[in-house]
């Protein structure tokens, strides 16, 4: 389809004068299909390589864009090593669409993005967009709150070398060299980086040991650009997934749970991409790529043999310690016959995922068009052995109690058409087919383990408008459409009758921007309107599993603001804020377990506030430059109260946070070092105890009292009790980072 898009344009094709801009041009076209221009009208945030660098300490990626707006980032280990995450609007990370050169992120049958696969990545990144919202068509997952676009690092001219080193409280070290021949005879460049990232987290033994490398090569032809790029990541993570009791977060904040010696998140992750782009005139330019990854590893568990429930899919599952369970037979001693047993198992996941990416872009007159679109294929061997049994008569030191396998297809192709309406007027039409083609071992009707598929074909409209004011002010009004499938346990952990169906957003975007000499000031208006949202009521399914249920009616509606101000020649303030109302509208009913008959009670909520959403989110950045050599940043993130479930309890909520950062970055001039650099940022300088994640199982017992058994569970005000775990992050801390650069 893509060539034959091509072919009307191909015979206007003329030879472009060979210069560094159109090397650097061709460069960024492979993701300018994806991404939002200075006239698209939905809300964006661009971040340059040289921000990302100030913060890049060690961090991973969701904290070096937390200053952003309606971002709330989370860190398991407590200091933003190991498992992080983030949210935008209060969306969760399987709602953000990733892509990295154009190529989709996310994995296919989960739809998260795991960044403690890709250690130190944000050092081989160039730019990064964040669109919030529906925004425009991408590649991939469906962008259900927002999307980010991460492109690689472009042409380097010359030849370099820089090493990143940084050390920190926790034990944490980030060592890493850079690498770069620059541009070789007019046509080949060749890039490539190490890393090394080490932590053991400020939760107990919460430790992360990251291994990656990033390696490109490219040729600058007359008029293309051929790009190959491997980059690849190694984990390996202590679990610190289990959080801390409420009550031991004044007393023993870092607790963790798991003492087993090697109770560890271990994966390796590899990334390939091969990358044409082709100017074939002018006016139009030609794109493809190709991609493949692989993935592979395992988490650990040791499963006792006492009062050991397991968190799994949003509710707790006990029995797992039975020999029945993984297929195993009784013992036999004596006269006594043992049922269960004290395991140690690895639970795996070996993936591939391919397929290709393509875009044409043409400029006709006042009409600027792009097609494009991509095919991918996934497929994941999910499986678990037990490595060890205390009481086992039929087991071997590797025996396998589960496996299946699961293929996805994903297919879309989008057109996107900005037209120039009048010299102040520009209107903006993006239209978007996505199909989806998924199958998996699950239950069939009758309650049989068999092969399922699901075949899902969405339709993606958005239209806009943005219109110029004057020289230094916009106005921008859009309206689109996206769509979601359920993720894999909601299609596995279910029969054909009680799946739930995809879920539906309408999002309604009206923003204003100014942009003068010393200020700069924006805001934006959204209204998602979603219809049948997936959501967690603790609803079990027709096969006793907790998994999301579609409500008709909810929505987030806020206003984003955002701008800067430059106080004297030194001192510059930037800052942010999101003020929103995220409501579950449609009454539904919370299924809560009752220890004592075994069933299961109902309440019914209405006009609730959706989990994980704060109603204000607000950022400050004063940025003071000292001398020329010299810069000081004041950082202040502030997140409201936000909900742990979607029932609005006080029992089950998150207190508000304000935490501030400096950060000192000093630059010297050398002799020996094109670049020297020592960068000094101490987290939580006002040493303040705070959380912002959690989990929650809530259950009733009206006859047995079970907070003293196990201290994860504390009394409900109204009812029952709430088992919950709770995500600390770190007091002060710091981190000390020297640059080198040849």
């Amino acid at each position: 389809m893509a060539a034959l898009l091509a072919l009307p344009f191909i015979g206007f094709a003329q030879q472009p004068t060979d210069t560094i801009t159109l090397k650097k041009v061709l460069n960024e076209v492979n993701v300018n299909a994806l991404r939002a221009g200075e006239k698209t009208p939905v809300a964006f945030t661009n971040i340059s390589k040289a921000e990302i660098e100030k913060g890049n300490l060690g961090q991973d990626l969701p904290y070096l864009i937390s200053l952003t707006p309606s971002v709330v980032t989370t860190s398991d280990a407590g200091a933003g090593v190991g498992y992080t995450g983030f949210r935008v609007r209060g969306t969760d990370p399987t709602r953000i669409n990733v892509t990295v050169n154009g190529i989709p992120l996310n994995d296919s049958e989960s739809q998260g993005v795991w960044w403690v696969n890709m250690p130190d990545f944000a050092s081989s990144i160039g730019n990064i967009q964040i669109q919030r919202g529906v925004g425009t068509s991408t590649n991939g997952a469906a962008a259900f709150g927002a999307s980010v676009n991460l492109k690689t690092d472009g042409l380097n001219k010359e030849a370099y070398a820089i090493t990143n080193n940084s050390v920190g409280s926790f034990a944490t070290l980030k060592n890493n060299v850079e690498f770069g021949t620059g541009l070789l005879n007019g046509k080949f460049a060749f890039d490539g980086r190490l890393s090394k990232i080490s932590s053991d987290g400020y939760m107990d033994r919460a430790s992360s040991n990251l291994k990656s490398l990033y390696l490109q090569g490219t040729y600058f032809g007359d008029n293309s650009v051929l790009k190959g790029i491997v980059f690849s990541g190694k984990e390996r993570t202590y679990q610190a997934w289990y959080g801390t009791p409420a009550n031991y977060l004044d007393s023993n904040r870092t607790y963790n749970p798991y003492n087993y010696d090697n109770e560890v998140d271990n994966y390796g992750q590899t990334h390939y991409q091969l990358h044409y782009s082709q100017q074939l005139s002018d006016v139009t330019n030609f794109n493809v790529a190709g991609h493949y990854t692989h993935g592979v590893g395992y988490y650990e568990q040791y499963v006792g043999n006492e009062y050991n429930p397991v968190l799994y899919n949003g509710g707790y599952v006990w029995g797992q310690n039975s020999l029945s369970f993984y297929g195993l037979d009784d013992v036999i001693i004596g006269n006594d016959t043992i049922t269960t047993s004290n395991f140690v198992r690895r639970k795996w996941l070996n993936n591939d995922f391919g397929g290709f990416t393509y875009s044409l872009n043409h400029t006709m007159g006042d009409l600027d068009l792009i097609f494009g679109g991509a095919s991918s294929r996934y497929s994941g061997q999910h499986y678990g052995n037990v490595i060890w049994a205390q009481y086992a008569s039929n087991a071997d030191f590797n025996h396998q109690y589960y496996w299946n396998k699961a293929e996805k297809s994903d297919n879309n192709f989008y057109a996107k058409a900005n037209y120039k309406y009048s010299d102040a007027t520009q209107l903006y039409v993006d239209l978007q087919r996505r199909r989806i083609d998924y199958i998996f071992e699950g239950l069939d009707a009758n309650g049989n383990s068999a092969e399922q598929e699901i075949n899902l074909e969405f339709f993606n409209p958005k239209f806009g408008l943005h219109h110029t004011l004057n020289e230094n002010q916009v106005l921008y009004a859009s309206f689109g459409v996206a769509n979601k499938e359920p993720n894999r346990s909601d299609y596995t952990e279910s029969t054909p009758d009680s799946r739930p169906t995809h879920e539906t957003l309408y999002d309604t975007e009206v923003g204003y921007k100014q942009v003068g000499e010393k200020m700069t000031f924006g805001a934006n208006l959204y209204f998602m309107n979603y219809e049948n949202q997936l959501v967690m009521t603790g609803k079990m399914n027709d096969v006793g599993a907790r998994t999301h249920v579609n409500v008709a009616e909810s929505f987030r509606k806020g206003i984003e603001i955002e701008g800067t101000y430059k106080l004297t020649d030194k001192l510059t303030w930037a800052a942010n804020m999101t003020l929103s109302e995220n409501k579950i509208v449609t009454p539904f009913v919370e299924h809560v377990d009752n220890w004592d008959t075994w069933g299961v009670d109902e309440v019914t909520h209405e006009n609730t506030d959706i989990a994980f959403s704060p109603n204000v989110v607000w950022t400050s950045q004063l940025n003071y430059k000292l001398d020329k050599n010299t810069n000081v940043d004041f950082i202040s993130k502030y997140v409201g109260e936000q909900f742990i479930d979607n029932t609005s309890s006080e029992d089950r909520m998150l207190n508000d946070y304000l935490v501030n950062h400096l950060r000192i970055t000093y630059e010297w001039d050398s002799k020996i070092f094109k670049t020297a650099k020592v960068s000094l940022q101490v987290n939580n300088l006002l040493n303040n105890e705070y959380v912002n994640n959690a989990w929650v199982y809530r259950f009733i017992s009206d006859g047995w009292d079970p907070s003293g058994a196990d201290h994860y569970v504390n009394a409900d005000s109204e009812r029952g009790y709430n088992m919950a775990g709770y995500y600390p992050q770190a007091t002060r801390n710091y981190l000390l980072g020297l640059t080198l650069g040849f």
